[in-house]
């Protein structure tokens, strides 16, 4: 659920966005403000994802606002005029929505948003070391060292992985495969399958297109076949 304050001294422009956030199920309507000043005391109070915010306002700016922000909070802006796009862009604003916005424009924008916050968590979720021999994940709320020679292999589940120690640990944190193999040394590591990336100092037995890692089985993919036994036949030579 993402949090969304609309900031515009437009009392009709401020109704007609926050109609379209009152539509959507993944966003929630925190607060309306025809006054930016007072919406600085909100921001205060609540943590806020997004805020829709009109550049000409009394007292002060669009502009000036996003200046005073302190976190990391995504701005789309609502005007009347386009003459401001490039400022607005100079300072990293989600997207720009050209007054008067229809719903299908505010659903792009939202989807930017949504795209942003994907590309955040990716960034939190994964650090990648220098060292090269191990990561960290966020899961349950901290980060966990992980060592690339401790994985069995990775399993994906739509928006999570799941990855598998020697220890019989499952470690759980909302990212992507492709993600995670980006920071995997690709030396070690080989996605067997869409779902699967496998240890190949870990496999133990092939056979009839599995691979047997203790107790765990994974089957290897037919469109991934190729590259794997290609690379298995090279080892230890």
């Amino acid at each position: 659920m993402m949090n969304c304050l609309v900031i515009d001294d437009e009392p009709l422009a401020v109704d007609v966005i926050a109609g379209y956030i009152q539509k959507v199920d993944t966003l929630h309507l925190s607060g309306t403000y025809q006054n930016p000043v007072d919406a600085i005391l909100h921001l205060q109070k609540e943590k806020i994802d997004l805020i829709f915010l009109d550049i000409q306002m009394p007292e002060l700016s669009g502009l000036q606002f996003m200046n005073l922000l302190q976190n990391k909070t995504q701005v789309i802006i609502v005007s009347a005029y386009n003459e401001f796009a490039v400022q607005g862009f100079e300072q990293d604003v989600t997207d720009y929505l050209l007054k008067p916005v229809s719903f299908e424009r505010f659903l792009k924008g939202i989807e930017k948003a949504f795209r942003q916050i994907e590309i955040s968590t990716k960034d939190e979720n994964i650090e990648n070391v220098t060292t090269n021999d191990f990561i960290f994940v966020r899961a349950d709320n901290k980060f966990i060292k992980v060592n690339f020679n401790d994985i069995l292999f990775i399993e994906g589940l739509r928006n999570y992985i799941s990855i598998y120690t020697a220890e019989n640990k499952r470690i759980v944190t909302l990212q992507n495969m492709k993600t995670l193999e980006e920071v995997l040394p690709a030396s070690q590591f080989i996605r067997v399958q869409k779902s699967y990336i496998v240890n190949l100092q870990k496999i133990e037995t092939i056979e009839r297109q599995r691979i047997y890692m203790g107790e765990h089985v994974i089957p290897i993919g037919e469109s991934f076949s190729s590259r794997f036994f290609s690379i298995i036949s090279t080892l230890g030579k």
